[in-house]
């Protein structure tokens, strides 16, 4: 082995036994493959690093789309020293010896790109920490996440972040990777070529898993050996994947499968949950969507549907896979056969919307309470008539800011439970006119 102490030479053999995926990481924004509106001559990191102004970014896309490699490859283009930490591994006391050493390279001049991977994983608190330093310009924050940032981040860290959304590898892009892999290796994946489109299904958008594959393949071929599908799968042991959880064939059979409960056909809606599923859809994902179709789709006409899927969610979370599948499964259905109602959906969009067109009205006087002398004088509780009291227990007032007057935004169809509800509003809309006269 030759080289100097501080800067030894790492044997051939000891770089060549690395992951592919290591051995392939690209050295440049201009090598990385698949993020064209990102990383390509006019994509955003391009521009950014030729406006010499790089703010603080949450990156956004599924595994192997290159997130981390991005990220180093940025600090070196910008000369901002890299630090990288993992959500999953870290705590408050990691986070105070990052910040604190990001502050003494500032007082050096030098700035640091903080590298978090798996963002989402810290709690509110700890993504509350995040502010000061990215304020004060102490880090240029990137954050990694395969999840929705709208819903696993703080709303203040995300106001002072940009979201750049990563795209999983397109048929072309893993391609090019496993030419780049025959390249390196020096000889071809030993793959007919139906066998060799299955191993690109079979990444399901990954870079480094369609990597890994190709490994998989190369140590499992003998001398000559070419493998159809068939051998492929068996080598593997990996079938491709129903559907890509990150693009369109994702949102494609979860709209299916809430357009089938909407529709009240259980069995299209189970066939879709089990598509679902069977493609390695996590089944907390779904609890959560079934738990959205009975408040939007079912609401009042059933108001046990928002029950059964909580509880449906919750015995999920307690049994795992796949005896909780079944729980899902049954809410699927529940949902699918029950009575249908839009009304507490349409009444709610209707009340934001009344809400923001008209300002901060003052609700009418005779409710508010006046637990002074002054907002006695004033007229606050004046008039105020206890409904317990009143006949039927109801006294007709009315509730809304005078200058709004009366609205009405839920309208009860005749369905189920709803049908009940119907009634009970006529019946008290015709003792409010009584009253009132």
């Amino acid at each position: 082995m030759s080289g100097d102490l501080f800067s030894p030479k790492v044997p051939e053999e000891v770089v060549n036994r690395r992951p592919l995926a290591d051995r392939l990481r690209p050295t440049s924004l201009a090598e990385v493959t698949g993020q064209p509106h990102l990383t390509g001559e006019d994509g955003v990191l391009r521009r950014m690093i030729a406006s010499g102004s790089l703010g603080s970014m949450i990156f956004w896309g599924p595994p192997g789309t290159g997130k981390t490699t991005v990220a180093r490859l940025l600090s070196g283009e910008t000369g901002l020293a890299f630090e990288q930490i993992s959500a999953i591994f870290s705590g408050v006391a990691d986070l105070k010896r990052v910040f604190e050493a990001a502050r003494m390279r500032r007082m050096d001049g030098r700035q640091t790109l903080l590298f978090v991977d798996e963002i989402h994983r810290f709690n509110r608190a700890q993504q509350d920490s995040f502010l000061p330093v990215m304020e004060d310009g102490t880090v240029i924050l990137v954050g990694a996440t395969t999840e929705n940032p709208s819903f696993e981040l703080n709303a203040a860290l995300l106001s002072r972040a940009r979201v750049l959304t990563f795209r999983a590898h397109d048929e072309e892009s893993l391609e090019e990777l496993l030419g780049r892999a025959e390249t390196v290796e020096q000889k071809d994946l030993p793959l007919d070529t139906e066998a060799r489109a299955a191993l690109v299904r079979m990444a399901d958008g990954d870079g480094r898993a369609v990597l890994t594959l190709a490994e998989e393949v190369w140590r499992a071929a003998r001398a000559g050996e070419i493998f159809d599908t068939a051998g492929l799968t068996q080598i593997v042991q990996r079938r491709a994947p129903v559907y890509d959880k990150a693009q369109e064939g994702h949102y494609n059979l979860i709209s299916a499968l809430h357009k089938s409960v909407r529709g009240s056909d259980p069995d299209a809606a189970l066939y879709y949950l089990a598509r679902m599923l069977d493609a390695g859809e996590d089944p907390l994902y779904l609890g959560r969507r079934l738990v959205r179709m009975a408040v939007e789709d079912i609401g009042l006409a059933d108001p046990q549907a928002l029950v059964v899927c909580n509880a449906a969610k919750d015995a999920y979370d307690y049994l795992g896979s796949p005896e909780g599948e079944l729980a899902l499964a049954q809410a699927c259905v529940y949902l699918a056969t029950a009575p249908k109602s839009n009304a507490v959906y349409t009444a709610y969009k209707a009340a934001t919307r009344a809400a923001k067109e008209n300002g901060s009205l003052l609700p009418p006087k005779h409710i508010l309470n006046a637990p002074t002398k002054l907002m006695k004088t004033e007229g606050y509780g004046d008039g105020y008539r206890y409904d317990h009291d009143e006949p039927d227990a109801f006294s007709g007032q009315d509730y809304f800011p005078e200058k709004l007057g009366r609205q009405t935004f839920y309208d009860p169809p005749e369905r189920g439970f709803e049908r009940e509800i119907r009634k009970r509003l006529e019946w008290w809309a015709k003792l409010r006119q009584e009253r009132q006269a």
